[in-house]
């Protein structure tokens, strides 16, 4: 049986790669931890300089550990220890008598020196590995940067002492960028797009001054945690990779203004992502997997353009009805899973255009004559019942006056209805109050005819056609 590897995660996957036939592959939590750390362990030139560092005495030592069982337990060894102590420390014993009294505990010490000492040589050999990683990533750096004549010209600007605030190494077929780039303190702007990166090293941290940082394009899966160090960034664009998730550490950037991350597999956000960029203005998440926005988007306060289409979104948080700044909305073409609106996306003062084309939308919020700065508004290709569809495409200045006159037909009659119910409680004592009371549960009510699509607290689950006035207009 093999000894466990878990705790030498790249010298367990080497070893995989040099003899599968009798080393087992990592563990699946092994080669997750390897990935971030290792990103070009599938280069063959690397790969076969780190198998033609395993040393043929590999066999042996592990043979050795695995003949050995588990490891002793280190409270017994401890024990173990003390009572050799003491047995050597007693003047009633000869010095033969102590060693013979003392060797039913020394056992278990020298298994744990045996171990320690093949463990070791597995510790060493890690270390080994990774520095060997290391140079050659350092040479196949250095020779994708001689075929590069874009990055040899922008590192010897460097070198020279040459003050660089603008960097574009766009469509440059880079697979690597060097970390000698991450180098350069100065630089406001950088642009790597349309490369075939798979990854951006942790040393972008030390770009301090950096402003505007374009990586889209490329090949990324991830992107480092590191990058929330980025305390002046402003824009950022990594559109068009491959990842599935932002880091949390994104929303140290508080001084982000622009965030694209359209054109990936992202299947959610950061939940804390509205707590810290309460600067950004325009949010670009299209084509993505969403299923649903994080609470804490409501919290940013400054944003002004929010374009989520072509997503899996099943519902928006009523919350986002304080994002007062707003002025664009797109919603469009979530299909099947969209069906409902907030109420509380009337409270958008700020609103220019909406689209929530391309959805299962059945009505809008009764109150969405409140939208009194909305131009563009594209209802196309949705159940519609309220208002509808000839309505609908008559734009938003027709839908705003036909939810408003549905408003004040609604208000009336319920007035009308207070009247009646008032008239019946006889001589009238009390009447003002209770239909004060009761006009104030209509608009509540009213406001909740479509709503989040929550529990049956919210009114979310009210369909437009159980209204008294549904069939009114």
């Amino acid at each position: 049986m093999e000894h466990d590897l878990d705790k030498f995660p790249l010298l367990s996957y080497v070893l995989h790669q040099y003899d599968s036939n009798h080393h087992a592959p990592p563990s699946t939590a092994v080669q997750q931890t390897l990935a971030p750390s290792f990103p070009l362990l599938s280069d063959p030139q690397i790969m076969s300089s780190l198998t033609q560092s395993i040393p043929t005495t590999i066999t042996h030592t592990l043979t050795v550990l695995a003949s050995l069982g588990p490891r002793p337990d280190t409270s017994a060894v401890s024990s173990a220890r003390s009572k050799i102590a003491q047995i050597l420390q007693m003047d009633s014993l000869s010095p033969e008598e102590a060693a013979k009294e003392a060797e039913i505990y020394a056992g278990a010490v020298r298994l744990e020196e045996v171990y320690d000492s093949y463990e070791k040589e597995l510790n060493d050999l890690e270390e080994k590995l990774s520095r060997v990683y290391a140079t050659e990533v350092e040479s196949l750096l250095r020779s994708r940067e001689e075929m590069n004549v874009e990055v040899v010209k922008v590192l010897k600007a460097a070198e020279s002492g040459k003050v660089l605030e603008r960097v574009d190494l766009s469509g440059q077929e880079l697979k690597l960028l060097p970390e000698a780039i991450c180098k350069i303190v100065g630089l406001v702007s950088l642009n790597i797009s349309g490369n075939n990166l798979m990854f951006i090293p942790d040393a972008f941290s030390k770009l301090k001054k950096l402003q505007e940082l374009d990586v889209s394009s490329n090949s990324l899966e991830s992107l480092p945690d590191s990058i929330g160090m980025l305390l002046n960034l402003r824009i950022l664009n990594v559109s068009a990779n491959n990842l599935t998730s932002l880091p949390e550490s994104i929303a140290h950037c508080r001084s982000l203004v622009e965030l694209d991350a359209s054109y990936n597999n992202l299947t959610s956000l950061p939940t804390n992502i509205g707590y810290g960029l309460q600067n950004l203005e325009r949010l670009s998440i299209q084509l993505n997997k969403l299923r649903y926005f994080p609470g804490s988007i409501s919290e940013m306060i400054s944003l002004k353009y929010l374009d989520a289409h072509m997503n899996e979104i099943h519902g928006l948080p009523s919350s986002m009805g304080r994002l007062k700044k707003l002025e664009v909305l797109n919603l469009s073409s979530n299909f099947n899973n969209l069906m409902r609106v907030p109420d509380a996306i009337t409270d958008l003062i700020n609103l220019r255009e909406l689209d929530l084309s391309n959805n299962q939308i059945q009505a809008i919020p009764d109150s969405f004559y409140m939208l009194k700065k909305l131009e563009k508004l594209n209802l196309d290709h949705n159940p519609l019942e309220i208002p509808s569809q000839e309505v609908a495409k008559q734009g938003a200045e027709a839908v705003r006056e036909f939810m408003r006159k549905r408003w004040d037909m609604i208000m009336g009659e319920e007035q009308q209805r207070i009247g009646v119910e008032a008239e019946r409680h006889g001589d009238g004592t009390g009447w003002v109050s209770w239909g004060t009371s009761m006009v104030t549960n209509l608009v509540s009510g009213v406001s909740q005819t479509v709503g989040f699509g929550g529990g049956p607290g919210d009114g979310g689950d009210k369909k437009p056609g159980e209204s008294h006035f549904y069939y009114q207009i």
